[in-house]
């Protein structure tokens, strides 16, 4: 050995020897390049980790669905709001997000959350429903609960230049389960290796090739990282020899924690259309509509093996193979001590309970959505809207919206045999605090486009007289319930010698009417007499004050509603008398938190009674005369005598445009029915847009109309014959509401019939022919 030694080093001193200036001068062309190579790798980590920023979506989330006895539900209603907000029908509800039913008693474990008002913590709840409404409302002790909250369905989300859909949490909010199950698949020696783990990668080849299939992978979890947020996705030399440079200076600069923390929140998990799925807490939502807190340990196992190939392993279109995926994870858990043996087996003989579909919202709601996004842009930039993961509550109810989609398709197939090009809109809000519920702005709900309940403007008919009957209302030492009015002809000749003659919808003159059966039978002839009375200018002063932006031409033509307005802006007008003459703005956003959950904006209504209250009163109550016996009786037929509603029909000349507007206790519907290109539909008010209405409202729960007379106005029994106070038995005595002071002071018994005698003698010079200036 000794001889060969000596042999040797003699050649190797004489190859250093010529060798010495290359080898020296290749490594330090080596040291030149590494220098500025990890230089700039460090930078691209710097820049990359330390500015680590997600372009997060703001969601967008419906009203709470608020819960105390008396409350108007039906049991299809309750579902259909449990199943919007993602719960699932269980035979216990011992998870948050659950419900079971039996016969008319629901069982619901409410989720914790926070909608701008403060938080509400999570409940268990036991719903009685009876007659239409929640007959009790107890914990699931029995103990009876005065208020409750379900948490809202989320809509819809507003997203950036990419469709990633992201969730970020903190460590502290991911549950240790998963967090240890990740680290034992994927990465089991994570707290000990410098981003690099050599025995790792021996390790996991080892096991896949004895299970036969890919187990574990190699990359360390710091690896997987560098390849989601530095590198593109092809196969080279180069990209690996970088993953695995750029691993080892993120170890050095940053904690384990705050590596796990940024995988957690990146890891790329799955895909809904054009919405790519990143991160464990978004995964949650999108496989089981669940928050991570509530995932069942198999749950846990598929969520952590998709790691390894979302596609591959969807549960979805790959369901055998996602099972087993899954049930190897929890063989893994079991061996890593994570769970018990006995654990694993029940795990595995878990079904895969995925929901069917992506629980991402899909943004259903477009005419909804359209109104939402103009009212944040009034305060809210659209680039926030669309990175800074804003959290968006809405006014929006899940029952009332489907309710009304379902009634403008379904009342439209009754109509007629070819409804082609008829389209329709509706508007429905809550009466008492002008929160917008639903709106639809196509026969298909579903189509983004033209809304047509936003920005369709088309002549209201006749939807406009009760706002005629308001101004004359508010003088009331002119006008009441009982005032005759004359519905003769009249020629109204205009400013330019024009000559305008209104006729009735039949053809016909009734003669002296009073003022209550003139509206509820919308009659054009009085109520043009009474409105030139009165003076158009102040129509249409009223309008606009009730209607911000709206532009009302004074013409004598606007008594019989010769202007366009938009349903919305019909509803707007109408949330006046609905709201018990309190002017109510409607809106659609309710608050707007930060990513953080703190309160940036919170949208309240005013509540300021108008100036016109007692005769706004007054007009709810010839509207409801109008669905008890006027152009709305049918609603009664229809099996809507009980609501006790106010309404009123309007139909443009030639029929061109079928509306109707009409309000119940809690809430206030307008649907406008007929054709873009503004031909004939055949449909008046009552046989065409009333037919919706009353399909939403054959399956809406609400309250029934209750007309404050408790102060002002107050209720007289009075013969309109006679215009005077009379008997409860006398032939024709109606009860009719007056402004305090106003009734009449005059009695009459019974047996006076000789109004229109009485009427003509106060008639002085009320002409055949109108001026009008």
């Amino acid at each position: 050995m000794k001889r060969f030694w000596d042999r040797l080093l003699p050649i190797l001193a004489l190859v250093y020897h010529w060798c010495r200036i290359p080898l020296w001068l290749g490594l330090g062309m080596g040291v030149g390049f590494a220098i500025p190579y990890v230089w700039y790798l460090d930078k691209l980590v710097r820049t990359g980790f330390d500015g680590l920023s997600y372009e997060l979506p703001s969601r967008v989330y419906a009203r709470p669905l608020r819960l105390a006895r008396g409350v108007p539900m039906t049991a299809e209603a309750l579902r259909i709001e449990l199943e919007a907000a993602r719960y699932r029908e269980v035979e216990n509800v011992f998870e948050a997000g659950t419900f079971s039913v039996a016969g008319n008693r629901f069982q619901i474990r409410t989720r914790a959350f926070n909608a701008g008002e403060g938080q509400h913590p999570e409940l268990g709840l036991q719903v009685t429903l009876g007659s239409g409404r929640i007959a009790k409302l107890e914990d699931l002790g029995g103990k009876p609960v005065e208020l409750a909250s379900v948490d809202p369905a989320r809509i819809a989300t507003l997203y950036g230049k990419t469709r990633q859909e992201r969730r970020l949490v903190k460590m502290d909010e991911v549950p240790p389960l998963l967090v240890n199950t990740l680290l034992a698949v994927e990465d089991k020696h994570f707290y000990s290796h410098f981003g690099i783990d050599p025995w790792g990668i021996a390790r996991a080849i080892w096991v896949n090739l004895r299970a036969g299939e890919t187990v574990q992978g190699g990359s360390t979890l710091t690896q997987q990282l560098v390849r989601n947020l530095f590198l593109d996705r092809r196969q080279r030399y180069t990209r690996k020899f970088n993953e695995m440079g750029i691993a080892l200076l993120i170890e050095m600069r940053y904690s384990k924690q705050r590596i796990l923390e940024a995988y957690l929140n990146e890891v790329y998990l799955g895909q809904q259309g054009g919405q790519a799925v990143h991160g464990v807490a978004a995964a949650a939502e999108f496989y089981f509509g669940r928050e991570l807190n509530a995932l069942a340990p198999n749950e846990i196992a598929m969520i952590v093996g998709l790691v390894q190939g979302p596609s591959l392993f969807d549960p979805r279109r790959e369901r055998a193979l996602a099972i087993k995926r899954r049930n190897l994870v929890l063989r893994e858990m079991g061996q890593a001590t994570l769970i018990s043996a006995v654990e694993v087996a029940a795990e595995q003989r878990q079904q895969l309970a995925v929901s069917k579909a992506g629980a991402l919202a899909q943004n259903r709601y477009p005419a909804f959505l359209d109104l939402v996004k103009a009212q944040l842009g009034r305060d809210y930039p659209e680039s926030a809207l669309r990175s800074e993961g804003l959290s968006v509550f809405t006014s929006i109810a899940p029952s009332t919206q489907l309710f009304a989609e379902r009634a403008v398709v379904d009342k439209i197939k009754t109509l007629a045999k070819d409804t082609t090009g008829l389209q329709a809109a509706m508007v429905v809000s809550h009466s008492r605090t002008g929160a917008i519920e639903a709106i639809v702005g196509d026969r298909d709900a579903d189509r983004p486009g033209f809304n047509r309940a936003v920005s369709a403007a088309r002549q209201i008919g006749s939807l406009v007289k009760p706002f005629i009957y308001l101004v004359a209302l508010a003088q009331p030492d002119r006008y009441s319930l009982m005032t005759p009015l004359d519905d003769s002809a009249i020629t109204v000749r205009q400013r330019g010698g024009k000559v305008w003659q209104p006729r009735n919808s039949d053809n016909q003159e009734h003669g002296v009417v009073v003022l209550i059966d003139a509206l509820a039978k919308s009659y054009n002839l009085a109520t043009v007499r009474l409105g030139l009375d009165v003076q158009v200018q102040k129509v249409e002063r009223v309008l606009e004050t009730l209607i911000p932006g709206a532009d009302i031409s004074p013409h004598p033509s606007l008594l019989l509603g010769a202007t366009d307005l938009s349903p919305l802006q019909v509803a707007q007008a109408y949330a006046y008398l609905a709201a018990d003459g309190r002017m109510l703005p409607l809106s659609a956003v309710t608050a707007v938190l930060d990513r953080n959950g703190r309160p940036l904006s919170r949208y309240t209504s005013s509540d300021n009674a108008g100036e016109l209250v007692s005769a706004a009163r007054l007009v709810s109550f010839a509207l409801q005369e109008t669905a008890r016996s006027g152009t709305a009786g049918e609603l009664s037929g229809l099996g809507l005598g009980g609501l006790h509603a106010a309404g009123k029909t309007g139909t443009s000349d030639d029929k061109r445009d079928s509306w109707f507007a009409g309000y119940t206790g809690s809430h206030l519907a307008v649907v406008w029915l007929g054709r873009d290109d503004n031909t004939r539909t055949t449909f008046y008010g009552a046989d065409g847009a009333m037919r919706l209405w009353a399909g939403l409202f054959q399956k809406l729960p609400t309250e029934p109309l209750r007309i404050n007379f408790s102060d002002n106005p107050e209720m007289r029994w009075v013969d309109t014959l006679s215009q005077s106070q009379t008997d409860p038995e006398c032939d024709g005595a109606r009860n009719l509401p007056f402004i305090r002071g106003h009734a009449p002071a005059e009695y009459q018994g019974c047996g006076f019939s000789s109004f229109t005698d009485w009427f003509n003698s106060r008639r002085t010079d009320d002409e055949d022919e109108t001026e009008f200036y």
